[in-house]
């Protein structure tokens, strides 16, 4: 990428994250990008994230914007709105991470670096790159599944990415056009795998970054049976598509 302060939108769906979603915002203030700016998709949260973005925003001078939807319907559908928000609002460089705290903002120069330099359309953040790891709270069952996806991932689809069930990417605007990000049907972990196997479709340059992931600070994981099912399926309905 060769454009000069590129515009930058950090896509972060909430859903009862009232207590992260401040330390999230602060962090990425932090870092004193400029043009870097917070697109929060609520999804109507019960405990009132919703209102909280409204004042984050408020308080931000555009910094922080917030779009609300008036049901969950899912992480997917929650990334595609606010992709597609960013893409229409002309961001150069679209990011994607949880609100939980669980992705390391310390990682964004790195993955906005590697897009700036390496040509790359997408940039993860990665747990299985030499350098990365997962949360030291995670019992070793948890670890060994997500090492397991992962791996059963990459035979299905043949993809060389080694965590491809990752949440924290950092994607161009022309990547994200070329997959047709408003189209995508997966949800949950399978989003993930179902855009990288777009952009692996497409022959688009993918880096990983190491990061170490940590486990969410307040809340609880959204994951239910029915994504867990959606995600097993998801990479042989990719394969065999048309």
């Amino acid at each position: 990428m060769t454009i000069d302060n590129p515009k930058i939108t950090v896509v972060v769906p909430t859903y009862n994250e009232r207590e992260n979603l401040p330390v999230l915002v602060a962090q990425l203030n932090s870092l004193g990008i400029a043009n870097l700016k917070v697109l929060v998709v609520d999804d109507n949260s019960p405990d009132g994230t919703g209102a909280v973005a409204d004042q984050l925003a408020a308080d931000s001078f555009g910094a922080v914007t917030v779009l609300h939807r008036q049901e969950k319907d899912g992480l997917g559908r929650a990334y595609v709105a606010g992709m597609t928000r960013a893409l229409e609002e002309s961001s150069d460089v679209v990011i994607q991470m949880d609100a939980d705290l669980s992705h390391p903002v310390s990682a964004i120069p790195t993955m906005l670096d590697r897009i700036r330099t390496s040509e790359a359309a997408l940039v993860i953040g990665s747990r299985y790159v030499a350098g990365g790891s997962t949360a030291t709270e995670w019992p070793w069952h948890r670890k060994a599944l997500s090492a397991w996806a992962n791996f059963y991932v990459a035979a299905i689809l043949g993809l060389r990415v080694k965590d491809a069930t990752a949440g924290f990417k950092a994607w161009t605007a022309a990547a994200l056009k070329q997959i047709d990000v408003a189209s995508i049907g997966s949800d949950g972990y399978s989003f993930q795998v179902e855009m990288n196997h777009r952009a692996a479709q497409k022959n688009l340059k993918i880096m990983e970054v190491p990061i170490h992931f940590e486990e969410r600070v307040e809340g609880a994981s959204k994951m239910n049976l029915r994504e867990q099912m959606e995600s097993a399926l998801t990479p042989w309905k990719l394969r065999f598509q048309k």
